[in-house]
């Protein structure tokens, strides 16, 4: 299916799959490389990210891999604000994700940075209600480790938020969030059947351990394999790929486009 994004009143077209950037501005994410903390750098990403073809630039100020000590919600709403402040004054058109699980953060960032989507890692009936209100299109992943399970869940959760109001959704299934090596694998193997929900999938893949930990390497190490997994979900159904490496993806999404043609 096609499906649209309503930004604002801007419809972003799904119907060819979207690159979303990711902007860590946080000194413990998981991937070194793409920590951003000063001003100067926060810019640099962002000007990086639109540059190399993405369409949408995912910040995030808590770092969610497994281990981290997660910051407190003082700390990632001051770290948030300064990253979304000098975004905004660089590229004040550009499609913006807020990655966040706490919904005072969620509201901070759409109502004082005009943020234009809300994705969320750990979804709750807070988050729900403030999206519904805020009119924003929501990442809602999951943490289920099989698919049935899955999409259960995901039935539940998107008739919660249609009954909020909520119009724009799209589904992340949480690769790494609660599963095994061999549980994200599996997933990765049936996406396709995450159509059933008649919703963009959203995926992110770049660099995790699913990578790492089976091919024994570092995140640095990470980029051909992210590519070939990405590639996988394209060819499987998905909308939107979130990655470290915007430039290699935009070409993995222009090569998959010409093969379907």
């Amino acid at each position: 299916m096609d499906y649209t994004l309503n930004i604002k009143g801007r419809l972003l077209d799904l119907s060819q799959p979207q690159v979303m950037g990711i902007l860590n501005a946080t000194p413990d994410s998981f991937y070194a490389a793409s920590r951003q903390q000063t001003d100067a750098a926060i810019a640099e990403r962002a000007n990086q990210i639109v540059a190399q073809g993405a369409t949408i630039i995912d910040v995030g100020a808590c770092s969610t891999r497994p281990g981290a000590t997660v910051a407190t919600e003082d700390e990632e709403l001051r770290r948030l604000a300064q990253a979304l402040d000098v975004v905004r004054r660089e590229l004040p058109y550009t499609t913006l994700s807020v990655d966040t699980f706490r919904p005072a953060v969620a509201r901070m960032a759409v109502e004082q940075f005009g943020a234009d989507i809300v994705n969320d890692v750990d979804p709750s009936p807070q988050m729900f209600r403030l999206v519904a209100r805020l009119g924003v299109p929501y990442v809602l992943t999951s943490r289920q480790a099989d698919l049935r399970s899955m999409l259960i869940t995901l039935a539940t959760q998107v008739q919660q938020l249609r009954d909020l109001g909520q119009k724009d959704i799209l589904v992340d299934p949480g690769f790494g969030f609660g599963k095994t090596l061999d549980d994200n694998y599996r997933l990765l193997g049936q996406l396709e059947r995450l159509a059933v929900m008649e919703l963009p999938v959203l995926v992110g893949l770049s660099r995790k351990s699913m990578i790492t930990g089976l091919l024994s390497i570092t995140p640095a190490e990470a980029l051909n394999g992210t590519t070939v997994l990405n590639t996988i979900a394209l060819a499987k159904g998905a909308s939107v790929l979130r990655v470290h490496d915007v430039r290699q993806a935009v070409e993995c999404v222009r090569l998959y486009a010409a093969l379907k043609q």
